[in-house]
C-alpha cells in the first residue's frame, strides 16, 4: 500500500508581478479562485455590479448574506439585551434608581468611547427624569478608571448609585471603598476581564469569561446602547413612560454611538456596522449642536463618512482628555445650546492643534530612540521608547506612529520622576493586552491592561529594562509570524478614467469601512506621476495621468520620509503602478474622486 503525500497549496501569484513593492510588500489579489466563483454567483443571483460583488466577497460575505450586508439595520442585528450576563441586574438597579428619583453618578473614561458612553447614558437617564452627575478623570492626576478620591467625592455629593462606563472591570479597591460608603455600583464595559471580578451589583461586559452573547466586538458605547434598550423596556413594563414623559428614541443617539465605535477602532462587523451606517445618516441631519459645531470647526463640508469620525471628529474629542479638560468632550456632546457648543468645539480644536505640535516633537525623539535600538539590537520584535517629561496624553499617539513606521508592536512611556505612564499599539495577530496583563502578574508593571491591539500601563523606571526583555520574549514568535505576512491585498485594477464618483458611491455600499471591514484597495497600473510634492504634515500630494490623459488627484499621508513617499517624489514624470483607496473629496459643493495612496511599485519590479 502506498501513501499519497498531500499536495502543498500553490503559492499565490503576485498581482501584476509585484513581489516587492516600494514599501517592501507582496501584492496579492484579495479573492482566490473560489472567491471568483462566489462573486459570479452573487452577481447572477442579485444582479449586483461585478465590482461590488467582488468587494463583498473579499470581505468574507457569503452569497446568502449579501442583501443583509448591504442594508445593515439595528433592529435586525440587535440581540435581546438579556443575552448579556448581568443585564437583568443592571437594568433592574437602574430602573429602581429612576423610579425612586435617586442620585446617580456616571464615571467614564477620558477617550472618545468614554465620552460618548457617558453622554449616551446621561441623556437616557435625563429623559427618564433624573439629573445624573458625571465625572471624567484627569489623565495625568487621576489616571485610567475609577479611583478612590473621585468615588469619595461623588458619594459626598449624595450619589447612591455609581455607574462606570468604558472602565471598571478590574477596579477592585475603588469598588470596595464604594461599598464602604454605601454606594451601589453597576459596571458597563468592554475591556478584557480576568477570572476574578470585583464585587458589584452588576458587571455588564461582553468580554467577561462567562458572557455568551457573542457581542465582544462592541465598544463601550455600543454596550451602553444595549443596556439603554433594556432599561427603556424595563421602565415600559413598570408603566413609567407617558405622554408627559415619553421614552426617548434611541435611534437619534446613533450619531454618538457611531462616533465612539469608529474612534475606538473596533471591528465594523455585525451590529457595529449597523451602528455606524445609521449613525452617519443621523449625523447628516446635524441635529446635535455639539457635533454640528465640531464638524464646522473641523471644516467638514460634505456628507460625513466613517473616516471623518476617526480622523477629524474623534481626535478633537480626544484632545480634551489628552492635554486639556477631560470632561470637555462629554459636555460638548450633551450641550443643547449652539453658542455653548461652538465655544467648546473651538477650544477642542485649539487643543487638538496644540496636541499635534506636541506629538510631532515627541515622535521625532521616539523615532530616534527606536532607530538606535534597531541598529544596535538588530531585528528586535518590539519597539519601546521612553522619555522624561513627555506628555502622558500623547503617548498612545506616539506608539501608533512608531507602530506604523516600524511595522511592529510599539510602546511609548512618558516618565515623571520614578514612574512612567505608557501606551502600546499593536499589529494584527499580536495581542499586546495579554502581554501587558502578564507583565502585571509578574510584577513588572504597577498596573496595566487593554485590548489585543492597544494597552495602557504604569511602570517604574528601574523595571523598564526587565519589561523590555519580557516583551521581546513573549511577543517574538507572534511578531515574526505577523511580519512574515507583509502583503498588500488588491481588490481590482482601475484606470483614472474609471475612478468616477458613481463608482466610488457604488463601492461605499459595502461600507462603512474601517477595522474588520477594510477599505477596498485598487491598483492603477502604469499611471504617470505628473506631479509629486511634499507638503505640510509630511504628506505627499500627487497627480496621476492614465494613457488616455485622465488625471486623478492623490495623496500619501505622512509619507514624505518613508520609502513610499521617496518613491513617489523620485518618480516625477515616470510611470508607476499605484495602489490605494478611492474617496470622494468634496470642495465647494463638488465631489471629486481622490486616491489615498497606500503603496507603489515600479514597472520593472523583479
Amino acid at each position: 500500500m502506498s501513501l499519497v503525500q498531500p499536495t502543498a497549496a500553490p503559492a499565490p501569484r503576485p498581482f501584476l508581478g509585484i513581489a516587492h513593492s516600494a514599501s517592501g510588500r507582496f501584492w496579492r489579489e484579495r479573492i482566490d479562485g473560489r472567491g471568483a466563483q462566489t462573486t459570479l454567483a452573487m452577481v447572477q443571483r442579485y444582479s449586483l455590479p461585478e465590482i461590488l460583488a467582488r468587494v463583498l466577497v473579499g470581505r468574507g460575505v457569503e452569497i446568502e448574506e449579501a442583501q443583509a450586508w448591504l442594508d445593515p439595520t439595528v433592529k435586525r442585528l440587535l440581540p435581546d439585551p438579556d443575552s448579556l450576563t448581568d443585564m437583568g441586574a443592571a437594568v433592574t438597579r437602574l430602573a429602581d434608581a429612576v423610579t425612586a428619583g435617586e442620585a446617580v453618578a456616571v464615571f467614564g473614561d477620558y477617550d472618545v468611547d468614554g465620552a460618548t458612553s457617558t453622554a449616551l447614558l446621561v441623556e437616557v437617564l435625563r429623559a427618564a427624569g433624573l439629573d445624573p452627575a458625571f465625572h471624567i478623570p484627569d489623565r495625568i492626576f487621576e489616571g485610567y478608571g475609577p479611583n478612590i478620591p473621585a468615588i469619595e467625592a461623588l458619594a459626598e455629593k449624595g450619589a447612591k448609585l455609581l455607574v462606570t462606563v468604558d472602565c471598571g472591570t478590574m477596579s477592585f479597591e475603588p469598588f470596595a471603598r464604594a461599598r464602604e460608603l454605601g454606594l451601589d455600583v453597576v459596571v458597563i464595559d468592554h475591556h478584557q476581564a480576568g477570572e476574578a471580578l470585583p464585587e458589584v451589583v452588576a458587571l455588564v461586559n461582553p468580554n467577561r469569561a462567562d458572557d455568551l452573547s457573542g457581542l465582544g466586538h462592541l465598544c463601550a458605547v455600543g454596550v451602553v446602547f444595549v443596556v439603554a434598550v433594556g432599561l427603556l423596556r424595563e421602565l415600559r413594563h413598570r408603566g413609567w413612560w407617558s405622554s408627559a414623559r415619553p421614552a426617548p428614541d434611541l435611534l437619534e443617539a446613533l450619531d454618538i454611538v457611531a462616533l465612539g465605535t469608529v474612534a475606538d477602532v473596533v471591528p465594523l462587523v455585525g451590529l457595529n456596522r449597523a451602528f455606524v451606517t445609521k449613525g452617519l445618516l443621523q449625523l447628516r441631519k446635524r441635529r446635535r449642536p455639539g457635533l454640528t459645531a465640531l464638524m464646522d470647526v473641523a471644516r467638514l463640508t460634505g456628507p460625513p463618512k466613517a473616516w471623518h469620525l476617526g480622523f477629524l471628529l474623534g481626535p478633537r474629542i480626544n484632545a480634551g482628555g489628552r492635554i486639556g479638560d477631560a470632561a470637555l468632550g462629554t459636555k460638548l456632546l450633551l450641550s443643547a445650546d449652539p453658542i455653548e457648543a461652538q465655544v467648546i468645539a473651538t477650544e477642542l480644536d485649539r487643543l487638538n492643534t496644540e496636541r499635534q505640535l506636541m506629538e510631532r516633537a515627541i515622535v521625532a525623539q521616539a523615532e530616534m530612540e527606536a532607530e538606535a535600538a534597531l541598529g544596535h539590537q538588530g531585528a528586535t520584535p518590539v519597539i519601546l521608547a521612553s522619555g522624561q517629561g513627555w506628555h502622558p496624553g500623547v503617548v498612545g499617539l506616539v506608539a501608533a506612529r512608531l507602530k506604523e513606521k516600524f511595522g511592529r508592536p510599539a510602546f511609548a512611556v512618558a516618565f515623571t520622576g520614578t514612574h512612567g505612564a505608557g501606551s502600546a499599539r499593536s499589529i494584527p495577530g499580536v495581542d499586546v493586552g495579554k502581554a501587558v496583563r502578564g507583565a502585571v502578574d509578574r510584577g513588572l508593571l504597577v498596573k496595566g491592561g487593554g485590548h489585543a491591539m492597544a494597552a495602557g500601563l504604569t511602570v517604574e523606571r528601574e523595571r523598564l529594562g526587565e519589561l523590555r526583555a519580557y516583551l521581546e520574549e513573549v511577543l517574538a514568535e507572534a511578531v515574526d509570524g505577523a511580519r512574515a505576512v507583509d502583503e498588500t491585498l488588491i481588490d481590482g485594477a482601475l484606470s483614472a478614467a474609471g475612478a468616477t464618483p458613481d463608482l466610488i458611491e457604488l463601492i461605499e455600499k459595502a461600507g462603512p469601512f474601517g477595522a474588520g471591514n477594510p477599505q477596498p484597495v485598487f491598483v492603477f497600473p502604469a499611471h504617470r506621476v505628473v506631479y509629486a510634492e511634499a507638503g505640510n504634515g509630511d504628506h505627499v500630494r500627487v497627480r496621476l495621468r492614465s494613457s488616455d490623459g485622465t488625471v486623478l488627484s492623490a495623496i500619501a499621508f505622512r509619507a514624505a520620509t518613508t520609502p513610499l513617499g521617496q518613491a513617489l517624489l523620485a518618480a516625477r514624470g515616470k510611470q508607476l503602478h499605484v495602489a490605494g483607496m478611492l474617496e470622494l473629496d468634496t470642495w465647494q459643493g463638488r465631489a471629486q474622486p481622490s486616491l489615498r495612496i497606500s503603496d507603489v511599485a515600479s514597472l520593472d519590479n523583479p
